[in-house]
């Protein structure tokens, strides 16, 4: 782990726990049951010791206790910590998407998310929510990714889904298939290399990244009698970012790219929209995968799967994606660490990158 001048840094993790009905306790008390993980990171958990209880509870796991605190600086180095967001009972019904279940989880992303701006938590883990029960006149946003690049005042941000296979950015994110080819723009495809290239150097720590850029249209468009898209807006964009020294090529028609194993020869891949991008990477990291926003001046790591309330207390919710979550955290944190200790040094300045648009 990355040594600061005087001491080795206990990385402060912190944990919302999103939808109180959802699947998302489960996950997180049988990824803090990891021992590893106590004797490395200081774990926080906003959300409610009463309904962490009923939960531990329901699943039958007697060898488990939170420790409860008041404030992130009371939280025990080697003790899984829960703060309270709320003092009040809370109602739970598995499965179930409720009100209720929407604003818990709004009150534990804002507490989580002001201790990160505060210094009081080093990286954030946001556990799945519901993204229609959420939506209030306090959150009216997509999901966690706009969320946070309004409340960190980020307008160069990329979801990033990222497996030990492969790493797959969505360049148009969550918006209707209706809407993507009248917002992908030249400058919007630059911004999201720009964005997947600074990401690959500074938080994965890979020296000369190559992105491969999907197609849009089938075939990439078969030279205009498919859609004229490939041509005339993403090939411009990859060509610039290419003459100012990012390794990006494309387009990949996205069929032939997966079906032939090209993938594995990109360290990052840019699809055009959601379900291009999250189709494949969900067959190939279903149960491993980690969502993790690119860009952000803060570390921000999800598990790359929903609520599942199908599953809600059966005891059968497997927690391996939320706990590579809570690792990639901690090693993105150490990356950036150390890459910005490194080019703050004048004998290893950072190269020089083009501004993104």
């Amino acid at each position: 782990m990355t040594q600061t001048p005087e001491k080795e840094h206990r990385i402060r993790v912190g944990i919302t726990h999103g939808d109180v009905n959802s699947i998302s306790y489960e996950i997180i008390i049988k990824t803090l049951q990891d021992p590893r993980l106590l004797e490395n990171y200081t774990i926080l958990v906003y959300g409610s010791s009463k309904a962490a209880s009923y939960h531990r509870k329901t699943l039958n796991i007697n060898d488990f206790n939170f420790n409860l605190v008041k404030k992130a600086d009371l939280a025990h180095a080697r003790r899984p910590n829960i703060i309270n967001i709320l003092e009040d009972e809370v109602k739970i019904d598995l499965g179930q998407s409720t009100s209720i279940g929407g604003e818990l989880a709004y009150l534990s992303l804002e507490m989580a998310t002001d201790d990160l701006i505060k210094n009081e938590i080093d990286v954030l883990v946001t556990g799945p929510i519901n993204k229609k029960n959420i939506q209030s006149p306090s959150f009216n946003f997509p999901g966690h990714t706009e969320y946070l690049a309004q409340k960190f005042n980020t307008r160069d941000y990329l979801m990033l889904m990222v497996s030990n296979s492969v790493r797959i950015g969505v360049i148009t994110g969550h918006i209707p298939l209706n809407k993507v080819a009248e917002s992908l723009t030249e400058d919007l495809v630059m911004q999201k290399i720009m964005i997947m290239n600074r990401s690959l150097l500074r938080d994965f720590n890979i020296m000369k990244p190559r992105i491969a850029v999907l197609a849009i249209n089938p075939h990439a468009g078969d030279d205009g009698l498919i859609g004229n898209e490939d041509d005339t807006v993403l090939k411009p964009a990859i060509e610039k970012a290419y003459q100012q020294g990012i390794m990006v090529f494309g387009t990949y028609p996205a069929d032939g790219f997966f079906g032939s194993d090209t993938f594995r020869q990109f360290d990052g891949i840019l699809a055009i929209y959601h379900d291009q991008g999250m189709v494949p990477f969900k067959l190939l990291s279903f149960d491993d995968g980690v969502n993790f926003t690119a860009g952000l001046p803060y570390v921000r790591t999800a598990p790359a799967h929903g609520t599942a309330f199908e599953l809600a207390g059966k005891n059968i919710a497997n927690p391996e994606a939320f706990r590579n979550a809570v690792y990639l955290a901690c090693e993105i944190f150490n990356n950036r660490m150390e890459h910005d200790q490194l080019h703050a040094n004048p004998l290893h300045p950072a190269p020089e990158e083009p501004e993104i648009p």
